[in-house]
């Protein structure tokens, strides 16, 4: 499937009519329907006006090729980080109502363990030996003062997630950088876990991870790899539909 009519079918053909007629003529055409204008991402000439008009330099920057698909990854990534903070923000919120009330918490627990037990060995599980029981278990004895550190440590850790998220939805450069810096820094905490228990969870966490860690390096140029930021600015730039048809104007 082409991504770039995909994205095109999904947004709609982005048009653009430059100001400068040797470049306009390369992206217009009339036809018996009409004039047409030739869509700066999928290529295609779109029946009808074009969508904006003035100046080449003010045309919107459309990505297209590599990297519309880099973009659409970068967006799947920041759509998992939204939700390991959602799931981190009820955890949290489940420790502040835990806060001062262990003891009512603890008797419903009591209550409702045979019932959990009971699931648990329709599916396979051991509780037992799970750390969502033995951290419950803690969770009943610790002090207020101590549940509230805790919450906040884990809203901490639910805001770097969301702001992870947003540097990568919106496609900024400085969200690439968060990005890789802030999964590399809880890599060491993920390998830890797996001396412990080897799980398929931990595994994929763990290589989805160092897979994205790997891409944004080397797709995105980070930290002066593979050609740098000069490189990637450079690289966006020829990418252009517009600055082809520009160079093609200038070379005739």
């Amino acid at each position: 499937m082409d991504i770039s009519l995909w994205t095109c079918a999904v947004r709609g053909h982005e048009t653009y009519a430059p100001d400068e007629p040797a470049l306009a003529a390369r992206l217009h055409v009339d036809t018996a329907a009409g004039e047409s204008w030739r869509c700066l991402r999928c290529g295609d000439f779109v029946p009808g006006p074009a969508r904006a008009h003035g100046p080449a330099e003010d045309a919107p920057e459309v990505p297209r090729g590599r990297l519309l698909r880099d973009r659409v990854i970068m967006r799947l990534l920041a759509a998992e980080r939204v939700l390991r903070a959602l799931v981190l923000i009820l955890l949290g919120a489940g420790v502040l109502k835990l806060r001062g009330s262990q003891d009512h918490w603890r008797e419903i627990w009591d209550q409702d363990l045979p019932l959990l037990r009971q699931l648990a060995d329709q599916i396979g599980w051991d509780p037992d030996h799970s750390k969502i029981f033995t951290w419950t278990d803690k969770a009943f004895t610790l002090s207020p003062t101590t549940l509230t550190w805790l919450a906040v440590a884990i809203f901490a850790y639910a805001a770097v997630q969301l702001v992870e998220a947003t540097g990568l939805w919106l496609v900024q450069r400085w969200g690439e950088y968060f990005a890789v810096i802030a999964t590399s820094l809880f890599l060491p905490l993920e390998i830890y876990e797996l001396t412990e228990k080897v799980t398929v969870l931990r595994v994929l966490a763990l290589l989805v991870n160092l897979a994205a860690i790997v891409w944004l390096l080397w797709s995105k140029r980070l930290f002066g790899l593979h050609g740098g930021a000069a490189a990637y600015y450079a690289e966006h730039h020829t990418e252009s539909l517009l600055t082809v048809e520009r160079a093609a104007v200038e070379a005739t």
